[in-house]
């Protein structure tokens, strides 16, 4: 990792904001569909809830529950209000760089699970909402490296 000055401590200081005050922290009474995860290697847990408009398609309302290291809890809050707009397709096609993008700094590689945690909690939501994935089979999302 290398520094990166002074612009990267906005984005530190954005990220500890968002972990401070997490955007749209709590339960979305009625969603679409909620999904858990947890990243084994620190600790970190999250619960996405989403609520899409009348087209089944688009993202009205995101919403997320948590605990975990502030790189996780911060990049659930960052994509809890990124999210909002886009379409289920959009979100799956969301990439590991995107996420590390939208946090604005250098992600150890040990880090990048906690960083994708919550994305891959709504890829995978979305997955059983639209009948890829079986519930059964697939109740929690599991991120490692």
């Amino acid at each position: 990792m290398y520094n990166m000055g002074t612009g990267s401590d906005m984005y530190r200081q954005q990220i500890l904001d968002h972990y401070k005050s997490p955007r749209n922290y709590g339960e979305l009474e009625d969603p679409d569909f909620s999904h858990t995860g947890e990243n084994p290697s620190c600790g970190d847990t999250i619960q996405m809830d989403v609520k899409l408009g009348e087209d089944d398609e688009e993202i009205e309302y995101v919403s997320f529950t948590g605990d975990g290291c502030a790189i996780s809890q911060a990049s659930a809050s960052m994509l809890s209000e990124r999210l909002v707009g886009m379409t289920l397709e959009e979100l799956e096609n969301l990439e590991t760089d995107d996420i590390t993008d939208m946090l604005g700094v250098t992600i150890s590689p040990m880090r990048i699970p906690c960083a994708v945690l919550g994305n891959q909690v709504a890829k995978d939501g979305a997955k059983i909402h639209q009948g890829e994935l079986d519930p059964e089979d697939y109740g929690e999302t599991i991120t490692e490296e």
